[in-house]
């Protein structure tokens, strides 16, 4: 699992960014932001909310150096001094790219921080965190015969609607970088990750589990019952099995993973045409062999239904031997499933 420490915060910066097809404009600093009274604040919401299994790095086609973040980025780790003005520029990228309707205009604020440590190594780190929404706090005033209420609006340190944490290693693959994006999750509207950082995820054990985990979900739940009769209990079946081959291995096989989940050669031929037309269409590049993340089969079990519902009555939660169970119809057209157990709790 890898982690980081936060450092201490050397310089910050607050611009305001607008939606640009709204013509909202932007008002860029010119001064750094005071931030000594509040540092523990600020990275108390860095801690609530950055994680880095997931890691992302800068892309961009056809070369790297032509992304201006990572430009800008990579400007200021070269030389503090141009912290300012790299700032506004990433400000004035940010504005280029918010174009869509759904995109709120909000608070950008650019830190640099030094002594972060990720993976045991010691690096500085740039934060940008944008602000789209604000939460409304009663402020209590001590007045000279009780006490009154004041309405005031501010950011709610425990869930930031966008940010990313930029590592300064591995500066040649685009840096290691942490994402933070809870606001907008349409299509249209992911421009942070996609439009304004141009990122892609790292890869590493993580993504290659998140990523392999996401296909066997896809192949069960979309295209099995095209291609073979098989029931909605099969199909949790699959499901189970797939998690519980990354639950109970550290390391991964393509072909153990066939044997031990599908068995039958009929569907694992149908999973590896599904598992090469989904790796074309989507770009996915995945070796056959690689280490397990923990932290990833966590994330992914979470969306693995195990749940059969039946009309509107009963749901069946079913996490065992698919044995124990089975379907028929009785002579009055009437559905049913029989369930076999050992004992009730």
């Amino acid at each position: 699992m890898q982690g980081f420490t936060i450092g201490k915060i050397e310089s910050l910066i607050i611009h305001f960014i607008g939606n640009k097809n709204n013509g909202d404009g932007v008002r860029l600093s010119e001064e750094l932001t005071h931030f000594e009274e509040i540092e523990g604040q600020i990275k108390e919401l860095i801690s609530n909310n950055f994680k880095t299994e997931e890691l992302y790095q800068f892309f961009f086609l056809p070369s790297l150096e032509l992304n201006p973040m990572y430009q800008f980025v990579k400007s200021i780790f070269k030389n503090k001094n141009t912290f300012v003005e790299q700032s506004k520029n990433a400000g004035r990228f940010l504005y280029d790219k918010s174009t869509h309707p759904q995109i709120k205009g909000g608070e950008l604020c650019v830190l640099l921080l030094t002594d972060c440590q990720i993976n045991g190594e010691v690096v500085d780190c740039i934060g940008l965190f944008k602000s789209e929404n604000k939460d409304t706090v009663l402020k209590i005033d001590t007045l000279k015969n009780g006490y009154g209420l004041t309405e005031i609006q501010g950011i709610n340190t425990r869930k930031l609607d966008k940010g990313c944490l930029i590592f300064n290693t591995e500066n040649e693959n685009g840096y290691l970088i942490s994402v933070v994006d809870n606001t907008n999750k349409s299509t249209e509207a992911q421009y942070w990750k996609d439009d304004f950082l141009s990122i892609q995820p790292k890869k590493n054990e993580y993504h290659q589990t998140n990523q392999f985990l996401g296909i066997a979900k896809n192949f069960v739940t979309k295209q099995l019952s095209e291609d073979f009769e098989v029931t909605k209990a099969d199909q949790i079946d699959y499901l189970n099995r797939s998690v519980d081959y990354f639950k109970t291995h550290d390391t991964f096989d393509k072909q153990e993973f066939e044997e031990e989940v599908f068995g039958d050669k009929n569907v694992i031929k149908s999973f590896r045409q599904f598992d090469q037309t989904f790796r074309q269409e989507n770009e996915i590049e995945l070796s056959d062999n690689f280490e397990i993340s923990e932290q990833a089969v966590k994330k992914q079990a979470r969306v693995f239904k195990s749940v059969l519902k039946l009309d509107k009555n009963f749901h069946i939660y079913i996490h065992g031997n698919r044995e124990l169970i089975e379907q028929g119809i009785d002579e009055n057209g009437r559905k049913y499933y029989k369930i076999y157990y050992e004992t009730e709790t």
